[in-house]
């Protein structure tokens, strides 16, 4: 029984690091330079290595706030590593687009997004896979799953843009329909104002049910780290035993 049970927790930390590895490998093409060295990817563009140096060390602090974020996600979104980067690079290319190329900001912009996003469904009771079946029609101009967040606004671009209003109305920003990142931070702006925001982390550390899911999550993060070991297993069980 016990050679039958480790055998079980070494097939599901290979596949949970396999899901890992690739998941990183989306990352690092969205917000950094494709897992390339700075001489590689300035091949790529057909420059010299001084002229890309800034660029380069710019994608690559978007991609290591990206992974960080990631890797406490469990405390803050109540996801582990896995299912913070599979959402995030559900959206991140109309992210990044939205806000000119700009990979730093969009890092941040994400975080806030996935954070609003399990807040909401701590908050409001709604499924997680409604959540981002909603978000990601929201990144291709498809305002029909907004009832999905249970804010107070019906499925349609007038309601959108009626969200969009209210939330100026908070933070006397205006917010553009056509671009998801203000999408994304006009309905930050009104979850914060229903006192939703926040909902996560508070749970996580208050609740019974919001703490087991965060240790749920840490234990994902913990199968990766059996298979890296190193300091990611070090971080990992630290996580375990705060929980």
């Amino acid at each position: 029984a016990a050679a039958t049970a480790v055998t079980a927790l070494v097939s599901k930390s290979v596949g949970a690091f396999a899901d890992y590895e690739q998941l990183t490998g989306g990352v690092e093409t969205l917000f950094g330079a494709g897992g390339r060295s700075v001489e590689e990817y300035a091949q790529s563009v057909g420059k010299s290595v001084s002229d890309v140096q800034g660029k380069y060390d710019s994608l690559m602090s978007a991609q290591n706030v990206v992974l960080e974020n990631a890797n406490k996600a469990y405390m803050t979104a109540g996801m582990s590593a896995n299912e913070y980067m599979d959402t995030v690079t559900g959206f991140s290319a109309s992210l990044i687009s939205s806000l000119g190329g700009d990979t730093n900001k969009a890092a941040d912009y994400a975080n806030s997004a996935l954070v609003d996003m399990s807040d909401n469904a701590n908050k409001m009771g709604t499924n997680m896979t409604d959540i981002q079946n909603a978000y990601q029609g929201f990144a291709k101009q498809n305002y029909t799953m907004l009832d999905n967040l249970k804010l107070g606004y019906g499925g349609t671009q007038a309601e959108m843009k009626r969200l969009l209003s209210d939330a100026q109305k908070i933070t006397g920003q205006k917010y553009d329909i056509s671009s998801f990142a203000d999408i994304t931070q006009a309905i930050h702006a009104i979850q914060t104002q229903m006192d939703i925001t926040g909902t996560t982390a508070k749970e996580a550390s208050t609740t019974i049910s919001g703490s087991w899911g965060s240790l749920k999550a840490a234990f994902e993060n913990t199968l990766v780290s059996l298979t890296t070991g190193g300091k990611m297993f070090d971080q990992s069980l630290d996580a375990q035993i705060g929980r």
